[in-house]
């Protein structure tokens, strides 16, 4: 199948004109008129996640987070981004990301991340398509909560404020750094709000006024392999979910006597 139907394929659910105007979504490095059997799914596009690729055989990449966000000035080797794309050209590698226009849409990566939460009446948080909303299937205790995210997500760290109530059932989410949204996940009246990237002083003016919960940025991202295979799959092309993605934050605990 050539690529540029495939990429037909994922603007449909994910049209790239959703996508945030700082945003780079769609072609990174290729053709869209080569021939596509094999595509190597991931949220992020590392050196590893591309000799991945070249192992397995695969003629495309796809991942949520663009290869290609700021200006690339030279391609020699001199950074990690200049070092994927020397790879991918030498190895006929094409790579194509669906990034903003992903998180916005309905059905996409707050919709999934909410499901998988096990939420109910799920609607966007944000008129331009950003965040979620919506209700647990029966209230829970704030620490219950926590513990099931943890559980459900199998999350590396979790980080959290104290709550306005201690039973909770409206929870707002946005994949990714969502900081931004906070307020509006107040004014919504959620008693928890999901996110990651949140900075000291975001928890400060939270606590005590939303359940603020903080968790790792690749991970509360990582089911967009998910989605995309879900798309990618019918047509009849090979769905690989990269086994080198990962999250490349490192928790240290101190072992307790």
């Amino acid at each position: 199948m050539l690529l540029r139907e495939i990429i037909n394929s994922i603007e449909s659910v994910a049209p790239r004109s959703a996508q945030e105007e700082w945003d780079n979504s769609g072609m990174q490095v290729g053709d869209t008129g080569r021939d596509v059997s094999s595509v190597l799914l991931t949220t992020d596009i590392t050196e590893d996640v591309v000799y991945e690729a070249i192992a397995l055989g695969c003629q495309l990449i796809i991942s949520h987070h663009p290869l290609l966000f700021h200006g690339l000035k030279q391609v020699c080797g001199q950074s990690a981004q200049a070092r994927v794309v020397e790879l991918a050209i030498k190895h006929d590698i094409a790579i194509y990301s669906a990034h903003t226009n992903l998180d916005s849409v309905q059905g996409g990566i707050n919709t999934r991340l909410a499901e998988r939460l096990g939420m109910s009446n799920i609607q966007l948080l944000i008129e331009s398509g950003l965040g979620a909303i919506g209700k647990l299937q029966k209230p829970m205790h704030y620490a219950d909560f926590i513990e099931h995210i943890c559980e459900v997500l199998d999350c590396t760290y979790i980080r959290y404020t104290r709550p306005a109530k201690e039973t909770i059932q409206t929870v707002a989410l946005c994949g990714g750094n969502g900081s931004e949204f906070i307020e509006e996940a107040i004014a919504q009246g959620a008693d928890v709000y999901l996110t990651a990237d949140v900075k000291y002083h975001e928890f400060q003016d939270a606590d005590g006024r939303i359940g603020l919960i903080d968790i790792d940025h690749w991970i509360s991202e990582r089911h967009a392999r998910e989605i995309f295979r879900d798309i990618i799959a019918p047509l009849g092309i090979k769905c690989i979910i990269s086994k080198q993605d990962k999250t490349p934050i490192q928790v240290w605990q101190k072992q307790k006597n």
